[in-house]
């Protein structure tokens, strides 16, 4: 069996699992997440534990045991405190501003961007070149992020465009005569 799958995951005080044949809820302070089960991996909850195991001796219920269990790992994680990602921008001119569920961003192209939040991210501009986005689905926040970043990848020579807050972008040397 994985390593990953082997480990318990505890659930912390207001959180709670619920187990069917079909899928795996977890509920939380922040909200509720749902994952279908296979038929792979059996779950059990025991006294707030829960607890993955093989079906068979197969590769792929093995597999599955150590995804299924990061996956309800993070929607643990997810119900409990949530998940952030903090991107920065990097140039002259380049502003962000969040109003309700929609980020405006002015990236340097002749027309701002407008990008639409998806239900259950929440996105906040603490100062015009800072990006925070909050969501309980680790997944989703993920996505959004990545989604904003590819408006403007922070280019080689000078390091301009929009970048994750622990990115470290290599600048290129320029072409010398």
């Amino acid at each position: 069996m994985s390593r990953v799958g082997k480990m318990p995951i505890a659930l912390p005080g207001g959180a709670e699992a619920t187990i069917t044949a079909a899928q795996i809820t977890v509920k939380g302070p922040l909200g509720s997440l749902s994952q279908p089960l296979t038929g792979l991996v059996k779950v059990a909850n025991n006294n707030g534990t829960l607890n993955f195991e093989v079906a068979d001796d197969s590769r792929e219920a093995n597999a599955m045991s150590g995804t299924l269990r990061a996956l309800v790992n993070n929607m643990v994680n997810g119900v409990t405190k949530g998940f952030e990602k903090k991107l920065n921008l990097v140039g002259v001119g380049f502003r962000a501003q969040a109003q309700g569920d929609k980020l405006n961003l002015s990236l340097g192209f002749s027309h701002p961007i407008v990008h639409q939040m998806p239900q259950g991210i929440k996105c906040e501009t603490p100062t015009q070149t800072e990006i925070l986005i909050k969501g309980i689905d680790r997944q989703v926040v993920g996505q959004v992020a990545a989604e904003i970043r590819a408006y403007r990848q922070p280019e080689p020579y000078k390091g301009k465009g929009v970048r994750y807050s622990d990115e470290v972008v290599v600048l290129k040397e320029t072409k010398k005569k």
